[in-house]
């Protein structure tokens, strides 16, 4: 007997799920793969940062159920100075939301079986994709198959569909934190805010935050970007944990403050333009063709937009009386990507990698823009909208623009 569903998905993580949860309400037959097993979903160091919007919340009728804390402002944080904006957003338990998404997902009809390594797709005679195969020698066939498994990528990468940067590589921690100063005179009141700080000393080639959770209870965490910034201010030696470790030892915030214990998060990412993400019978989506803002990332609600925009794309060539699910039928899913998920992708990347390059000193200046610019210039820029980043840049910049270009050309 042949195991068949209409889709199956290759990881339970949000956009994996999102989507296993869309197409069950419309009533298909899916079966999502998932590594880890059920007992342990999720591993709670499987993800740093789980913060997003009231949009996504809304969107994806997400319950108050996994919010740890709801906040008013998002802060920029310079070496010297910060910039507020008020922004609600949601700081997610992010295991809590994993598991909902599960749960709902399984009350739709979605069928889920953990403990189920994907290794590699099953290609009939043509190379067409029509299964997966997991555990060694166990197959599940379908009519698409869906690859969720972010930057790991079997499926994908076995495909040639994806081809990560490994240069560009995001790699992020985060502690679970308490005692945390939230309101220190020296800093602005991070009690009900999400902070990034832009600080090579802290974080060479990426950034650092705090999010609020409670009183005195926070996320703390840092990421860098493997990019010439980080190769450039880089300790020999030091790891992810000892420059987050280094940061706690500093700061004043964090002077009465302890970790929780087993609250240790980590997570990575790519920053980089996607190529395709479908071939014939098959799409790629959340981290396995990532997307971040540039300012305050929320790669959460990326993921679940890609989830949902491939459930629309599968609907539509499944509902079609010939159920065409050759590359051209789903290339509707790439159009529905660069609309409603990451529209004016190569602005917005070119933004987040000139503003990790940057030197510390422009961090500084940049606080200062934003103070004197119009109140949506900065929501403006982190879309990509070209006017909005020009007013925020100097012909000081000159010489910072000229060695993104040289690191561009040398990729």
């Amino acid at each position: 007997m042949v195991d068949r569903y209409d889709v199956v998905i290759a990881g339970a993580g949000p956009a994996g799920a999102q989507c296993a949860r869309d197409l069950a309400t419309r009533g298909y037959d899916v079966v999502v793969l998932e590594t880890e097993p059920e007992a342990e979903f999720p591993r709670q160091s499987n993800k740093s940062t789980a913060g997003t919007f009231p949009s996504m919340m809304s969107s994806f009728g997400i319950p108050d159920d996994v919010v740890m804390s709801y906040t008013d402002d998002v802060v920029l944080e310079s070496p010297n100075s910060h910039y507020k904006s008020y922004q609600p957003g949601a700081v997610l338990e992010f295991a809590e939301f994993k598991r909902f998404l599960v749960a709902d997902g399984r009350e739709n009809g979605a069928e889920y079986r953990f403990d189920s390594r994907v290794s590699r797709p099953i290609l009939n005679d043509d190379g067409v994709i029509e299964g997966v195969r997991y555990n060694g020698d166990e197959e599940v066939y379908a009519e698409v198959v869906v690859d969720a498994t972010g930057p790991a990528a079997p499926i994908a990468s076995a495909l040639d569909v994806v081809d990560l940067e490994r240069e560009n590589q995001a790699i992020g921690i985060e502690y679970e934190m308490e005692g945390v100063e939230m309101n220190h005179p020296e800093y602005a009141d991070l009690r009900r805010a999400m902070m990034l700080r832009l600080d090579h000393d802290i974080a060479p080639g990426g950034y650092s935050w705090i999010f609020a959770t409670g009183e005195d209870t926070a996320k703390v965490g840092i990421c860098y970007i493997q990019n010439d910034r980080h190769r450039e201010f880089a300790q020999e030696g030091q790891t992810v944990d000892g420059y987050l470790d280094a940061w706690v030892d500093r700061d004043p915030r964090f002077a009465d403050a302890e970790k929780l214990d087993g609250k240790v998060h980590r997570g990575s990412a790519h920053i980089q333009m996607p190529d395709e993400m479908h071939t014939d019978r098959f799409l790629a989506i959340g981290d396995t063709v990532p997307s971040i803002d540039p300012l305050w990332g929320e790669g959460i609600h990326k993921g679940m937009k890609s989830a949902r925009a491939a459930a629309a794309t599968v609907d539509r060539c499944l509902t079609d009386s010939e159920r065409r699910l050759d590359a051209e039928s789903l290339a509707v899913y790439e159009r529905l990507w660069h609309r409603d998920v990451a529209p004016r992708m190569k602005a917005r990347l070119m933004l987040t990698r000139l503003l990790y390059l940057a030197p510390n000193e422009r961090y500084d200046r940049f606080m200062r823009d934003l103070r004197q610019a119009e109140e949506n210039t900065l929501e403006k820029a982190n879309q990509g909208d070209k006017a909005a980043m020009a007013k925020l840049l100097h012909l000081s910049d000159i010489p910072l623009l000229a060695k993104f270009a040289r690191e561009r050309l040398g990729s």
